[in-house]
C-alpha cells in the first residue's frame, strides 16, 4: 500500500495531469438535419447554445444512402448564410454519379461552404454488400480525388479504431484510411470508443503506417444507454462492463443518466489530454444541454465574437422547445424523427 500511494502523490504524476487539464481543449460539434419543424426548432436551439463556444467547425450528417441530401444541403446553407459558424457538410457517393455528386460540392463551393466530410455510405436498404454505383465514385479515396478536382476544399475522412465491420482485416482497413488521407484528406475523424486505450493503440499503428494527419477521436455522450448498446453491436464499437455498471438501475432517472453521461465524456476528453490529444469531435443529436454542460466542465468558455447579428436576431425570435422533452425511446438513427443519423452512430462508412 505504501509503494501505491507513493506513486501516486509523485510530483511528476499529478503536475502531469494538471497541467494537461488546465488547457480547454478544441471542440467540434455534430449536427443532424431535421425532416420536422419540430426538429429544426430543436436543432437550431442547439446551434444558438452552443454557438458562443467557438467551435472549429460544425457538422451536419448526410444520409448514408444519400435520403437526406435535401436536408443537409438547407442547413449547412442556412448556417454559412445566418451564423459565423464554420460549416462542414457530410458527402456520401453511394447511390450518386459521379455528376450528382460533383454538383452537390460545387454547390458547396460556390455558397463559400470549405469543409467537406467525404465518406462512402452504405448500401441500399436490403442489400447484404456495398456494390459502387457505374458511374459513380466508387469508395471514399475516389471521393476525396474527385473533390480536390473542384476545389481546394478542407477535408475529413473517417477511421476507425476497433476497425470497420466489414474490412477484411485490421490492416486493410488501415490501408484503406491511408489511400483516402493520400488522396488529399486533410484529417480524420474517428467513430466513437470508450475504451482510450484502444484509440491510442490505433495511433500507434497509424504511426507505424505512416499516417501522420490528424486523427481526430469521436466522442458519444451516452444520452441513451440502451441504444448505445444497440448501436455499438452493430458498429463494432466496445462497451465496457464499467460503462454498464454505471448505468444499472438509472433507467427511470433521466436526470441522474445525464450526470454520468457528463462525466464518462469528461473524463475521456481528460484522460487522453493528458497523453498529449487536444482537440476532439463531439456528437450533440442535436441536444445542447449535455453537450454545453461537457464543454463546460472542461474549460470551454463562451466568447462574444463568433455570433452573427443575423443569428442572434433569427434564434432569439424563435420558440424554443425544451430539450428535457425529447421522449426516453428517441432514436436518432430513424429518418422520421430526425433524419440522417449521426455521424459517429454509423458504421458502413467507408
Amino acid at each position: 500500500m505504501t509503494g501505491i500511494l507513493s506513486n501516486w502523490l509523485s510530483e511528476m504524476h499529478i503536475d502531469g495531469l494538471l497541467s494537461r487539464n488546465s488547457e480547454a481543449p478544441i471542440l467540434s460539434f455534430e449536427f443532424v438535419p431535421p425532416r420536422t419543424d419540430a426538429m429544426e426548432q430543436r436543432l437550431w436551439h442547439c446551434i444558438r447554445h452552443l454557438a458562443p463556444l467557438a467551435p472549429r467547425f460544425v457538422s451536419v450528417t448526410y444520409g448514408a444512402s444519400g435520403n437526406t441530401q435535401a436536408g443537409t444541403l438547407s442547413t449547412v446553407l442556412r448556417l454559412k448564410r445566418e451564423t459565423d459558424l464554420i460549416p462542414a457538410a457530410h458527402l456520401t457517393c453511394v447511390g450518386a454519379t459521379r455528376e450528382d455528386v460533383d454538383d452537390l460540392a460545387c454547390c458547396y463551393r460556390d455558397a463559400g461552404v470549405n469543409h467537406i466530410v467525404a465518406l462512402r455510405g452504405d448500401p441500399p436498404a436490403g442489400a447484404a454488400d456495398y456494390t459502387p454505383r457505374p458511374g459513380g465514385y466508387a469508395y471514399a479515396s475516389d471521393l476525396v480525388t474527385g473533390l480536390r478536382r473542384i476545389a481546394d476544399f478542407d477535408i475529413s475522412v473517417a477511421a476507425y479504431p476497433e476497425t470497420h465491420p466489414t474490412a477484411s482485416s485490421p490492416d486493410a482497413d488501415l490501408d484503406n484510411l491511408k489511400r483516402k488521407l493520400d488522396a488529399g484528406a486533410t484529417r480524420a475523424i474517428t467513430q466513437y470508443f470508450f475504451d482510450n486505450e484502444i484509440y491510442l493503440r490505433f495511433l500507434d499503428r497509424c504511426l507505424a503506417a505512416g499516417i501522420t494527419a490528424p486523427i481526430i477521436p469521436g466522442i458519444m455522450p451516452v444520452s441513451n444507454y440502451e441504444q448505445i448498446v444497440r448501436f455499438s453491436a452493430v458498429c463494432g464499437v466496445t462497451v465496457p462492463a464499467w460503462l454498464r455498471h454505471l448505468f444499472d438501475g438509472t433507467a427511470k432517472n433521466p436526470e441522474l443518466r445525464r450526470i454520468i453521461a457528463c462525466m464518462v465524456a469528461v473524463e475521456q476528453i481528460r484522460t487522453l489530454q493528458t497523453y498529449g490529444l487536444n482537440e476532439f469531435h463531439l456528437s450533440t443529436l442535436n441536444r445542447s444541454d449535455l453537450t454545453y454542460a461537457i464543454a463546460h466542465i472542461l474549460g470551454v468558455r463562451p466568447t462574444q465574437t463568433n455570433t452573427s447579428h443575423n443569428e442572434t436576431v433569427l434564434l432569439e425570435t424563435t420558440e424554443i422547445p425544451d430539450d428535457r422533452e425529447t421522449p426516453a425511446n428517441f432514436d436518432p438513427t430513424k429518418g422520421t424523427q430526425e433524419g440522417a443519423p449521426p455521424f459517429m452512430l454509423r458504421t458502413l462508412f467507408g
